[in-house]
Protein backbone atom coordinates (compact mmCIF):
# COMPACT_ATOMS: atom_id res chain seq x y z
CA UNK A 1 0.00 0.00 0.00
CA UNK A 2 1.70 3.36 -1.37
CA UNK A 3 1.98 5.92 1.56
CA UNK A 4 3.80 9.43 1.75
CA UNK A 5 4.52 10.93 5.17
CA UNK A 6 1.47 12.03 7.27
CA UNK A 7 -0.67 15.18 6.10
CA UNK A 8 -3.69 16.86 7.48
CA UNK A 9 -5.87 19.58 6.01
CA UNK A 10 -8.35 21.36 7.37
CA UNK A 11 -10.30 23.47 4.42
CA UNK A 12 -13.87 22.80 4.87
CA UNK A 13 -16.41 20.40 2.39
CA UNK A 14 -12.63 19.10 1.16
CA UNK A 15 -11.19 15.79 1.55
CA UNK A 16 -8.95 15.55 3.94
CA UNK A 17 -6.05 12.95 3.83
CA UNK A 18 -3.63 10.93 6.15
CA UNK A 19 -1.19 9.33 5.36
CA UNK A 20 0.48 6.64 8.34
CA UNK A 21 4.26 5.40 8.40
CA UNK A 22 3.62 4.43 11.62
CA UNK A 23 0.46 2.90 14.41
CA UNK A 24 1.34 6.39 16.43
CA UNK A 25 0.18 8.94 13.07
CA UNK A 26 -2.37 6.72 12.83
CA UNK A 27 -3.52 6.51 16.48
CA UNK A 28 -3.61 10.75 16.52
CA UNK A 29 -5.38 10.45 12.65
CA UNK A 30 -8.07 8.27 13.55
CA UNK A 31 -8.88 9.84 16.74
CA UNK A 32 -9.28 13.50 14.71
CA UNK A 33 -11.19 11.87 12.35
CA UNK A 34 -13.77 10.23 14.26
CA UNK A 35 -13.58 10.04 17.97
CA UNK A 36 -10.67 9.49 20.42
CA UNK A 37 -9.54 5.72 19.91
CA UNK A 38 -7.06 3.07 21.14
CA UNK A 39 -5.21 1.74 18.51
CA UNK A 40 -3.18 -1.35 18.85
CA UNK A 41 -1.18 -3.91 16.26
CA UNK A 42 0.46 -6.93 16.71
CA UNK A 43 2.72 -5.67 14.21
CA UNK A 44 3.21 -2.10 15.12
CA UNK A 45 6.63 -2.23 12.95
CA UNK A 46 5.22 -2.84 9.58
CA UNK A 47 1.50 -0.85 10.20
CA UNK A 48 0.51 1.35 7.69
CA UNK A 49 -2.94 3.30 7.03
CA UNK A 50 -4.60 5.81 5.12
CA UNK A 51 -7.39 7.77 5.63
CA UNK A 52 -9.79 10.29 3.86
CA UNK A 53 -12.12 12.34 5.15
CA UNK A 54 -14.67 14.66 3.46
CA UNK A 55 -17.75 15.97 5.97
CA UNK A 56 -20.53 18.44 5.31
CA UNK A 57 -23.46 19.51 7.67
CA UNK A 58 -21.50 17.19 10.49
CA UNK A 59 -21.43 14.23 8.48
CA UNK A 60 -18.34 12.70 7.85
CA UNK A 61 -17.71 10.53 5.38
CA UNK A 62 -14.52 8.32 5.45
CA UNK A 63 -12.50 5.59 3.13
CA UNK A 64 -10.17 3.89 5.35
CA UNK A 65 -7.37 1.50 4.18
CA UNK A 66 -5.27 0.44 6.49
CA UNK A 67 -2.56 -2.72 7.56
CA UNK A 68 -4.46 -4.97 10.48
CA UNK A 69 -4.78 -3.44 13.89
CA UNK A 70 -7.27 -3.11 16.73
CA UNK A 71 -9.56 -0.40 18.16
CA UNK A 72 -11.21 0.69 20.81
CA UNK A 73 -13.60 2.85 22.16
CA UNK A 74 -13.02 2.34 25.63
CA UNK A 75 -15.68 3.80 28.75
CA UNK A 76 -12.23 6.41 29.81
CA UNK A 77 -12.17 7.72 26.30
CA UNK A 78 -16.15 8.24 26.20
CA UNK A 79 -15.91 9.69 29.32
CA UNK A 80 -13.83 12.69 28.32
CA UNK A 81 -16.74 13.78 26.70
CA UNK A 82 -17.86 13.65 22.69
CA UNK A 83 -20.98 14.48 21.34
CA UNK A 84 -23.00 11.14 20.12
CA UNK A 85 -22.49 10.30 17.26
CA UNK A 86 -23.34 6.77 15.18
CA UNK A 87 -20.73 5.45 12.94
CA UNK A 88 -22.26 3.37 10.06
CA UNK A 89 -19.14 1.07 8.18
CA UNK A 90 -19.34 -0.69 4.56
CA UNK A 91 -16.45 -3.17 3.86
CA UNK A 92 -15.13 -2.95 0.74
CA UNK A 93 -12.10 -5.36 0.98
CA UNK A 94 -10.66 -7.64 3.95
CA UNK A 95 -12.82 -8.75 7.15
CA UNK A 96 -13.51 -7.00 10.10
CA UNK A 97 -15.21 -8.14 13.87
CA UNK A 98 -17.49 -5.59 15.52
CA UNK A 99 -17.98 -5.72 19.19
CA UNK A 100 -20.62 -3.42 21.35
CA UNK A 101 -23.36 -4.32 23.90
CA UNK A 102 -22.37 -7.62 24.29
CA UNK A 103 -22.84 -8.49 20.26
CA UNK A 104 -20.22 -9.38 18.01
CA UNK A 105 -20.45 -9.24 14.22
CA UNK A 106 -18.14 -10.27 11.47
CA UNK A 107 -17.94 -8.75 8.21
CA UNK A 108 -17.14 -9.15 4.79
CA UNK A 109 -17.03 -7.12 1.72
CA UNK A 110 -20.67 -5.86 0.89
CA UNK A 111 -21.76 -5.86 4.78
CA UNK A 112 -23.05 -3.32 6.89
CA UNK A 113 -22.64 -2.86 10.54
CA UNK A 114 -23.30 0.33 12.83
CA UNK A 115 -22.14 1.16 16.20
CA UNK A 116 -22.23 3.97 18.69
CA UNK A 117 -19.64 6.13 20.00
CA UNK A 118 -21.31 6.81 23.63
CA UNK A 119 -20.79 3.05 24.27
CA UNK A 120 -17.48 1.39 24.40
CA UNK A 121 -16.77 -1.17 21.38
CA UNK A 122 -13.83 -3.18 19.54
CA UNK A 123 -12.73 -3.28 16.04
CA UNK A 124 -10.58 -6.15 14.78
CA UNK A 125 -8.67 -6.28 12.06
CA UNK A 126 -6.52 -9.33 10.90
CA UNK A 127 -5.52 -8.31 7.78
CA UNK A 128 -5.32 -5.83 5.30
CA UNK A 129 -8.17 -4.40 4.59
CA UNK A 130 -10.56 -1.23 3.42
CA UNK A 131 -13.66 0.45 4.58
CA UNK A 132 -16.03 3.41 4.40
CA UNK A 133 -17.34 4.84 7.50
CA UNK A 134 -20.38 7.03 7.45
CA UNK A 135 -20.22 9.70 10.95
CA UNK A 136 -23.46 11.38 11.91
CA UNK A 137 -25.06 13.42 14.94
CA UNK A 138 -27.88 10.97 16.55
CA UNK A 139 -30.30 13.56 15.75
CA UNK A 140 -29.81 14.04 12.54
CA UNK A 141 -31.72 10.94 11.58
CA UNK A 142 -36.08 10.53 12.33
CA UNK A 143 -35.47 7.30 14.66
CA UNK A 144 -35.10 7.63 18.46
CA UNK A 145 -31.43 6.65 19.58
CA UNK A 146 -32.47 4.05 22.03
CA UNK A 147 -34.68 2.29 19.26
CA UNK A 148 -31.04 2.18 16.55
CA UNK A 149 -29.32 0.95 19.40
CA UNK A 150 -31.29 -2.63 19.12
CA UNK A 151 -29.01 -2.66 15.88
CA UNK A 152 -25.60 -2.08 17.33
CA UNK A 153 -23.20 -4.94 15.90
CA UNK A 154 -25.48 -6.63 13.86
CA UNK A 155 -24.59 -7.26 10.42
CA UNK A 156 -26.54 -6.15 7.92
CA UNK A 157 -25.95 -7.11 4.31
CA UNK A 158 -25.01 -4.77 1.59
CA UNK A 159 -25.70 -6.90 -1.54
CA UNK A 160 -29.30 -7.90 -1.04
CA UNK A 161 -32.62 -6.02 0.07
CA UNK A 162 -32.51 -2.58 1.14
CA UNK A 163 -28.62 -3.00 1.41
CA UNK A 164 -28.11 -3.85 -1.99
CA UNK A 165 -30.06 -1.20 -3.06
CA UNK A 166 -27.95 1.27 -0.42
CA UNK A 167 -24.60 -0.53 -0.01
CA UNK A 168 -23.73 0.32 -3.69
CA UNK A 169 -24.57 4.03 -2.83
CA UNK A 170 -22.53 4.64 0.02
CA UNK A 171 -19.27 2.66 -1.83
CA UNK A 172 -19.70 5.13 -4.87
CA UNK A 173 -19.74 8.17 -1.98
CA UNK A 174 -16.29 6.86 -0.81
CA UNK A 175 -15.11 6.69 -3.96
CA UNK A 176 -15.65 9.80 -4.46
CA UNK A 177 -15.68 12.51 -1.35
CA UNK A 178 -14.55 15.34 -3.37
CA UNK A 179 -18.20 15.60 -4.97
CA UNK A 180 -19.13 16.19 -1.01
CA UNK A 181 -18.17 19.58 -1.60
CA UNK A 182 -20.65 22.58 -2.34
CA UNK A 183 -24.86 22.45 -2.26
CA UNK A 184 -24.30 19.06 -4.22
CA UNK A 185 -22.68 17.62 -1.19
CA UNK A 186 -25.26 18.77 1.04
CA UNK A 187 -27.83 17.22 -0.73
CA UNK A 188 -25.76 13.51 -1.07
CA UNK A 189 -25.04 13.73 2.12
CA UNK A 190 -28.71 14.15 3.67
CA UNK A 191 -29.10 11.85 0.74
CA UNK A 192 -27.07 8.94 2.50
CA UNK A 193 -28.65 9.94 5.62
CA UNK A 194 -32.20 9.37 4.83
CA UNK A 195 -31.16 5.49 2.37
CA UNK A 196 -29.26 4.95 6.32
CA UNK A 197 -32.61 6.07 8.02
CA UNK A 198 -34.58 3.80 5.85
CA UNK A 199 -31.84 0.81 6.15
CA UNK A 200 -32.56 0.97 9.93
CA UNK A 201 -36.39 0.75 9.91
CA UNK A 202 -36.09 -1.93 7.39
CA UNK A 203 -33.55 -3.86 9.37
CA UNK A 204 -35.92 -2.97 12.60
CA UNK A 205 -39.08 -4.16 10.37
CA UNK A 206 -40.79 -0.92 11.51
CA UNK A 207 -43.65 -0.67 8.98
CA UNK A 208 -45.14 -3.79 11.12
CA UNK A 209 -44.50 -2.14 14.43
CA UNK A 210 -46.59 0.54 12.98
CA UNK A 211 -49.07 -1.83 13.30
CA UNK A 212 -48.99 -1.78 16.89
CA UNK A 213 -51.87 1.13 17.88
CA UNK A 214 -49.53 2.94 20.27
CA UNK A 215 -46.35 2.97 18.11
CA UNK A 216 -48.37 3.98 15.43
CA UNK A 217 -49.68 6.88 17.11
CA UNK A 218 -46.25 8.17 18.03
CA UNK A 219 -45.48 8.04 14.09
CA UNK A 220 -48.14 10.24 13.32
CA UNK A 221 -47.65 12.94 16.17
CA UNK A 222 -43.83 12.73 14.92
CA UNK A 223 -45.24 13.51 11.50
CA UNK A 224 -47.68 16.03 12.49
CA UNK A 225 -45.30 17.89 14.50
CA UNK A 226 -42.66 18.13 11.05
CA UNK A 227 -45.74 19.43 9.03
CA UNK A 228 -46.75 22.14 11.58
CA UNK A 229 -42.51 23.11 12.59
CA UNK A 230 -42.98 26.46 11.61
CA UNK A 231 -46.69 27.53 13.22
CA UNK A 232 -46.43 29.26 16.24
CA UNK A 233 -49.25 27.64 17.19
CA UNK A 234 -47.62 24.28 17.45
CA UNK A 235 -47.72 23.10 21.08
CA UNK A 236 -49.14 20.23 23.18
CA UNK A 237 -52.34 21.63 23.10
CA UNK A 238 -52.89 21.94 19.56
CA UNK A 239 -51.23 18.69 19.07
CA UNK A 240 -53.08 16.65 21.18
CA UNK A 241 -56.41 18.62 19.78
CA UNK A 242 -55.20 17.27 16.83
CA UNK A 243 -54.96 13.47 17.65
CA UNK A 244 -57.80 13.45 20.12
CA UNK A 245 -55.55 12.85 22.87
CA UNK A 246 -55.41 14.43 26.28
CA UNK A 247 -52.15 16.83 27.06
CA UNK A 248 -51.33 14.21 29.99
CA UNK A 249 -51.41 11.22 27.45
CA UNK A 250 -49.58 12.82 25.13
CA UNK A 251 -46.69 13.99 27.85
CA UNK A 252 -46.92 9.99 28.71
CA UNK A 253 -46.07 9.19 25.60
CA UNK A 254 -42.98 11.55 25.09
CA UNK A 255 -41.94 10.79 28.52
CA UNK A 256 -41.67 7.09 27.37
CA UNK A 257 -39.47 8.35 24.61
CA UNK A 258 -37.11 9.73 27.39
CA UNK A 259 -37.87 13.26 25.83
CA UNK A 260 -40.77 15.62 26.10
CA UNK A 261 -43.28 17.50 24.02
CA UNK A 262 -41.41 21.01 24.61
CA UNK A 263 -38.53 19.77 24.27
CA UNK A 264 -38.80 17.56 20.61
CA UNK A 265 -40.15 20.68 19.05
CA UNK A 266 -37.65 22.89 19.70
CA UNK A 267 -35.12 20.32 18.58
CA UNK A 268 -36.41 19.62 15.49
CA UNK A 269 -36.71 23.49 15.09
CA UNK A 270 -33.16 24.15 15.64
CA UNK A 271 -31.95 21.09 13.36
CA UNK A 272 -33.81 22.83 10.53
CA UNK A 273 -32.27 26.33 11.04
CA UNK A 274 -28.89 24.70 11.49
CA UNK A 275 -29.68 22.75 8.23
CA UNK A 276 -30.50 25.98 6.39
CA UNK A 277 -27.74 28.18 8.13
CA UNK A 278 -25.23 25.66 6.41
CA UNK A 279 -26.58 25.23 3.42
CA UNK A 280 -24.93 27.55 0.31
CA UNK A 281 -28.33 27.78 -1.27
CA UNK A 282 -29.81 29.68 1.62
CA UNK A 283 -26.65 32.16 2.23
CA UNK A 284 -28.44 34.85 0.97
CA UNK A 285 -31.16 34.71 3.92
CA UNK A 286 -30.71 36.70 7.11
CA UNK A 287 -30.44 34.68 10.23
CA UNK A 288 -33.56 35.75 11.34
CA UNK A 289 -35.38 34.93 8.02
CA UNK A 290 -34.80 31.58 8.75
CA UNK A 291 -35.39 31.60 12.11
CA UNK A 292 -38.70 32.95 11.77
CA UNK A 293 -39.37 30.18 9.04
CA UNK A 294 -39.44 27.37 11.62
CA UNK A 295 -41.15 29.14 14.63
CA UNK A 296 -38.84 30.82 16.26
CA UNK A 297 -40.10 34.66 16.74
CA UNK A 298 -38.08 35.91 19.26
CA UNK A 299 -34.78 36.26 17.78
CA UNK A 300 -32.51 36.75 21.44
CA UNK A 301 -34.48 33.54 22.70
CA UNK A 302 -33.51 31.67 19.41
CA UNK A 303 -29.87 32.70 19.78
CA UNK A 304 -29.62 31.17 23.29
CA UNK A 305 -31.25 28.08 22.63
CA UNK A 306 -29.24 27.77 18.87
CA UNK A 307 -26.05 28.42 21.22
CA UNK A 308 -26.95 25.92 23.96
CA UNK A 309 -28.05 23.31 21.34
CA UNK A 310 -24.95 23.59 19.15
CA UNK A 311 -22.35 25.25 21.54
CA UNK A 312 -22.00 28.29 19.24
CA UNK A 313 -23.98 31.68 18.09
CA UNK A 314 -26.04 31.40 14.78
CA UNK A 315 -24.33 34.13 13.58
CA UNK A 316 -21.17 32.12 13.60
CA UNK A 317 -22.92 29.18 11.95
CA UNK A 318 -21.98 29.98 8.07
CA UNK A 319 -18.76 30.72 8.83
CA UNK A 320 -17.75 27.46 10.52
CA UNK A 321 -19.61 25.55 8.10
CA UNK A 322 -17.53 27.70 5.28
CA UNK A 323 -20.24 29.50 3.66
CA UNK A 324 -19.68 32.66 2.25
CA UNK A 325 -22.32 35.05 3.20
CA UNK A 326 -24.26 36.36 -0.19
CA UNK A 327 -25.53 40.48 0.27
Amino acid sequence: MPVASSTRQRPSAQVHTIRARDLNEFRNGASEAFVPLQVTSPRPDRFRGVIRTAGIDEVHVSDLHATGHVVERTPELISRGNRPFFKLSLMLAGTGLLIQDDREAVLQPGDLAVYDTNRPYSLVFDEEFRTMVVMFPKHLIDLPAEVVGQLTAVRMSGSEGLGGVIGPYLAQLAGNLEQLSGPTGMRLAHSALDLITTLFAGELDLDRAAADPHHALMQRIRGYIEEHLASTELGPASIAAAHFISTRHLHGLFHEQGTTVSTWIRTRRLENCRRDLVNPLHADRAVSVIAARWGFVDAAHFSRAYKSQFGHAPSEARALAGVAVRR
